[in-house]
């Protein structure tokens, strides 16, 4: 059986150092992690393949840190993703431009590894809480990452590894539509060649697990897109 997609982490640093630091206490927190030395490379691996929190360092050579948080935030598909400011900067001042431009949370430098690893564990909170352990619920559902069980309106249901995965995917984004696509990198993990049909079976076997009580499907086929919960 694969493995789920890990959280990944961008870390934005251009001090060789401190950005293997970072990288390595990411990694030890079982994050997969991508590095960037300057703004021009941060910009395009994000816009290759999107992670799920990005840390930044604010003095980068050429493109700053606070333009790249600045053009993330503009764009529809990237201002999502949250953004943790790191600065040596520690004056109120610079603390409240960073926000205004749009990052999720400000770090002035020199800071705790333990602290800064605690707040990258708040944002996947915000953006991706089964992957940090937290409880999921919808509409009478509720999905507990840390023990893998789910109820529906109280009743224990029986789930596969795979369509556990699936569910804690759409609970985590209620109304999202996932493409196939999305669903096999997430799911399934990048590293994998599994084809899309594969998708649709699982998606079956999840509306049976999930009705297996009876209720309404709350699954919905978005036709062309994907898939939605609600």
């Amino acid at each position: 059986m694969s493995q789920p997609e890990r959280p990944r982490i961008l870390v934005v640093e251009d001090e060789p150092a401190q950005r293997e630091v970072l990288a390595y206490n990411l990694e030890a927190e079982g994050y997969q992690v991508s590095r960037a030395e300057n703004g021009e490379e941060a910009l395009l691996l994000v816009a290759e393949d999107a992670p799920d929190v990005i840390v930044l360092d604010w003095m980068l050579p050429n493109v700053s840190g606070i333009e790249v948080c600045r053009r993330l935030k503009v764009r529809t598909e990237t201002r999502t993703i949250p953004i943790i400011m790191l600065s040596a900067r520690s004056e109120e001042v610079d603390r409240v431009r960073g926000l205004e431009t749009g990052a999720d949370d400000y770090v002035v430098k020199p800071y705790s590894v333990v602290e800064l690893m605690a707040r990258v564990r708040a944002q996947l909170r915000r953006t991706r809480p089964a992957s940090v352990g937290e409880r999921l619920s919808f509409e009478g559902i509720v999905l507990d990452p840390e023990t893998h069980k789910v109820l529906r309106d109280d009743k224990p249901l029986k789930l596969g590894p795979t369509e556990f995965r699936l569910l804690s995917t759409f609970m985590e984004k209620p109304g999202r539509v996932w493409s196939r696509e999305q669903l096999l990198d997430r799911v399934w993990g990048r590293d994998i060649y599994v084809d899309t049909r594969t998708v649709d079976v699982h998606i079956g076997r999840l509306r049976k697990a999930l009705c297996q009580h009876g209720g309404d499907d709350p699954l919905r086929t978005v036709r062309g897109a994907g898939y939605a919960l609600g």
